[in-house]
C-alpha cells in the first residue's frame, strides 16, 4: 500500500514522490549513501522557480541551510555530494561543519544547476523531519488560580483513584508548565529562530489583531478527556479549553497561525485543525518527570527512541472528575518556547512572542 500510496513532498511549488525504501530503517548518518538512491526517483523532474544567476563561468545557485544538516549533503567519505555533481554536472561547494553559510551549486548548464538544487532541498527536508522538535509555539496557561485548581485536582484524584491500577503522583503535570500548544517547530539556527518570530509577527499582524480586537481572549479550562481508546488503559489524560463567550475565536485564531506556519516549511503538516488541550497527565511523567509527550521520537543523528510508559485505568477518574473546573484564564500571548528548558518563573524558556493587547 505504501508503493501504491507513497509520501509527497512539496518544493518550490511543484510536488515530488519520495521513495519509502531505506526510510524505516535510517539511523546514522553513515546510511546517507544507501539512502540517496532511494529518494532519487522522485528529484528527477526539475524545478523552475529556484533563482539561478547566469556568470561568466556559467551557471550559479545558492541554498540557506542551517550547519547541522550539511552533513547529509556531504554523506559517507563525501559521496552524496561527488554523486550528485557527476550525475548533474555541478560543482556543490559547502561551508565547512559549524560554519554557518550558504551552499553554493555552479555548473555549465542551467537545467544542471536546477537539478542539483531540487535534489539538494529533498535532502533537507528529509533529514529536517529526522530532527527532533526544538521549539514549539504555545499559549501558556500558568495563572494563578489554574495552577491551584490543578493541584486540588491531583489531590482530590489521588486521595479518591489512587487504588487505581497506575495512578500516582509521578504521572501529573507540573502545574507550572501548563500549556496549549499549537506547533511543533524544528529550529536549527538563529536565523530559523528569528525567521519564527517575523512569521509569528506577520500573524499578528495580518489576523490575530483583527480576531482578538486588541484584548487577551478569555477561556476557560473545564472538562477532561483522554487520547486513546481505552478508558481502562490511559497514557494522557487532557483538560478541555474554550472561549467564554461561546464564540470559536481561539480554533480560528490557532488554526490560521498552523496554516500559515505549514505553508512557510516552518511545521510539517500533518492535520488541518489544531486539537486544543492541556496535559495533564502523562504516564511518560512517570519515568522522566521532563518527557514531552508524543514528540520524543528521535535524537539528534536520527536514532528512534522507544518511550516504554506503564498505562494507567482511568475510568473512575473520567466519572467522577468529567466536569472538573481548572478556572478561566485571559490568553493575552503566543510563545515560541524552547523544549527542555526553564525559565525563572518555572515554565518553559521562550524565545519570542506576540502580545494580543
Amino acid at each position: 500500500m505504501e508503493v501504491l500510496r507513497p509520501q509527497l513532498v512539496r518544493i518550490g511549488g511543484r510536488i515530488y514522490r519520495k521513495n519509502p525504501i531505506q526510510e524505516q530503517t535510517y539511523q546514522h548518518e553513515e546510511e546517507d549513501e544507501d539512502f540517496y538512491q532511494g529518494f532519487m526517483e522522485c528529484a528527477e523532474e526539475p524545478c523552475d522557480a529556484y533563482e539561478v544567476v547566469q556568470t561568466q563561468q556559467g551557471f550559479r545557485c545558492t541554498v540557506k541551510a542551517p550547519s547541522l544538516l550539511y552533513k547529509h549533503i556531504v554523506g559517507k567519505r563525501g559521496d552524496t555530494r561527488k554523486k550528485l555533481e557527476v550525475e548533474t554536472k555541478t560543482s556543490i561547494s559547502i561551508p565547512k561543519p559549524g560554519q554557518e553559510g550558504e551552499i553554493v551549486i555552479t555548473g555549465q548548464h542551467r537545467s544542471g544547476v536546477i537539478s542539483a538544487r531540487t535534489r539538494i532541498d529533498v535532502l533537507l527536508l528529509t533529514f529536517r523531519r529526522k530532527q527532533p522538535f526544538t521549539h514549539f509555539l504555545a499559549f501558556f496557561l500558568n495563572e494563578v488560580e489554574v495552577q491551584e485548581r490543578f493541584l486540588k485536582f491531583q489531590e482530590e484524584v489521588l486521595q479518591k483513584c489512587s487504588m487505581d491500577h497506575g495512578v500516582d503522583s509521578t504521572i501529573f503535570q507540573n502545574p507550572k508548565k501548563l500549556h496549549l500548544t499549537i506547533g511543533m517547530l524544528v529550529l536549527l539556527s538563529e536565523q530559523e529562530i528569528q525567521q519564527t518570530c517575523e512569521m509569528l509577527q506577520q500573524c499578528k499582524e495580518e489576523f490575530i489583531d483583527d480576531i482578538c480586537g486588541g484584548k487577551p481572549l478569555e477561556v476557560e479550562m473545564a472538562g477532561i478527556e483522554y487520547m486513546n481508546d481505552d478508558p481502562g488503559m490511559v497514557d494522557v489524560l487532557y483538560a478541555k479549553v474554550h472561549m467564554k463567550d461561546g464564540s470559536n475565536r481561539l480554533q480560528e485564531l490557532v488554526d490560521r497561525v498552523l496554516e500559515r506556519f505549514q505553508a512557510s516549511g516552518l511545521i510539517v503538516k500533518e492535520w488541518n485543525s489544531v486539537k486544543l488541550h492541556a496535559t495533564v497527565m502523562n504516564t511518560l511523567f512517570r519515568k522522566d518527570p521532563n518527557a514531552e509527550g508524543r514528540y520524543n521520537l528521535y535524537t539528534a543523528d536520527g536514532k528512534y527512541i522507544f518511550k516504554e510508559r506503564e498505562s494507567f485505568d482511568g475510568r473512575n477518574i473520567l466519572k467522577l472528575f468529567e466536569n472538573f473546573y481548572f478556572g478561566t484564564l485571559k490568553l493575552n500571548s503566543i510563545h515560541i518556547s524552547q523544549r527542555f528548558t526553564v525559565d525563572s518563573f518555572g515554565n518553559y524558556a521562550s524565545c519570542g512572542q506576540v502580545y494580543f493587547s
